[in-house]
């Protein structure tokens, strides 16, 4: 017997848009400015496995703090200009938001900051589906920690048991496990080898999340 949930909690990159490629790019280019070959591999695990800043890579090699700022600033920037090129929407999700609109309250939860969300969202139509957006200025601590989720929770006004989170990451489940609410993962290029240990259900495509909630 399928669940009937009151709200879904979304993730945005590599869920509701295709920028996680953009994000490595950005930060492997300022990486490389202070010789720090950034692999596909190391960011896997450092942003999308541990949640934590490629930039400790920095920190590691002894590069000062302020430097360090300023090349999270170039970071930032070079990322915006990525961006602003286009960004598309993941396949099926315009569609599977559109089944789900009118039959379950919706939100997105994410580590993303407020200016590149807004850049991201400008030209994909995408948040007239939502009724809040968390993003990394609102909390105090990003996933892996619940606090992004219990946010969440606290502006649904429900229980973790009548609520949803869709995940393409193991940070992602990480955070929404330790909230207490089910997680559903739909991995990604840059996030198929990952470990789902503990995630509710682990689909192939966005689609067959209206199956699982609407059944």
């Amino acid at each position: 017997m399928k669940t009937n949930y009151k709200w879904i909690f979304w993730d945005n990159d590599g869920v509701l848009v295709d920028t996680e490629k953009l994000f490595f790019q950005a930060n492997r280019e300022i990486l490389s400015s202070i010789d720090i070959d950034l692999t596909r591999e190391s960011f896997i695990q450092i942003s999308l496995k541990e949640g934590r800043s490629t930039f400790t890579l920095a920190q590691e090699k002894g590069i000062d703090p302020k430097t360090i700022h300023q090349l999270h600033e170039h970071r930032n920037l070079r990322y915006s200009e990525l961006l602003n090129q286009g960004v598309g929407a993941m396949e099926m999700v315009c569609e599977t938001l559109e089944q789900l609109v009118d039959r379950v309250s919706m939100g997105v939860v994410t580590s993303c900051r407020r200016a590149h969300f807004d850049i991201i969202h400008q030209t994909t139509d995408l948040l007239n589906y939502f009724d809040f957006i968390i993003t990394h200025e609102d909390v105090h601590n990003g996933k892996p920690h619940p606090e992004p989720y219990l946010k969440a929770l606290g502006k649904s006004g429900c229980k973790a048991s009548d609520c949803l989170v869709i995940e393409d990451s193991e940070r992602g489940l990480s955070a929404a496990k330790a909230a207490g609410i089910k997680c559903i993962v739909i991995p990604n290029g840059f996030t198929s080898q990952g470990d789902f240990g503990g995630a509710y259900r682990i689909l192939d495509n966005v689609q067959q999340v209206v199956e699982e909630v609407l059944g």
